[in-house]
């Protein structure tokens, strides 16, 4: 059984993949502690759609992948942010880590980003549409950083998160 906090698996996917909800159950499973960069990022500087309005978008990423890099270094179950893929010095941190992609179908995703704190999200223009952009922009880099993929949309998250322990253990 693996029991050593360095072990390290990555979750990468978009708004509403069911990151943290997953994750803390494959840390559960794995025995190891569970990091969500984006509380960590919150703890330390406050609420993220705060950040955005105040430094803008390119501040927080500088944040998030500190956050990133800082949590590699503590291993176990990291959860981060949608976005974190977007910098390429952030990929190449998670390319030296084993990494799941989390994919949602937007049907599957609906429900799920309806509530506040997406500051991507935020605005006139549809959610949905906007989170579809997004995820569109975004595939390449999680489909480029990820050793394997699960899909979220309609399996329960117990069972997926079974899934990612019992691959990563074949990993270690």
């Amino acid at each position: 059984m693996i029991t050593s906090e360095r072990l390290i698996v990555v979750l990468v996917g978009p708004m509403g993949a069911g990151k943290t909800s997953v994750g803390r159950q494959v840390a559960k499973r794995l025995g190891v502690r569970f990091i969500d960069t984006d509380k960590r990022i919150a703890a330390e500087h406050g609420p993220i759609p705060e950040l955005f309005e105040s430094r803008g978008e390119s501040h927080f990423r500088e944040l998030e992948q500190l956050a990133v890099a800082t949590a590699l270094r503590d291993g176990g179950v990291i959860s981060v942010g949608g976005g974190a893929v977007s910098s390429s010095a952030t990929r190449e941190l998670l390319h030296r880590h084993p990494v799941v992609f989390l994919a949602v179908s937007p049907e599957a995703v609906v429900d799920r980003i309806r509530t506040g704190g997406r500051p991507l999200l935020a605005g006139d223009d549809d959610p949905l549409e906007r989170w579809n952009q997004i995820y569109e922009q975004r595939r390449g880099w999680y489909e480029e950083v990820a050793d394997v993929t699960f899909d979220t949309s309609h399996r329960p998250m117990q069972r997926i998160a079974e899934e990612i322990a019992a691959w990563r253990r074949e990993q270690a």
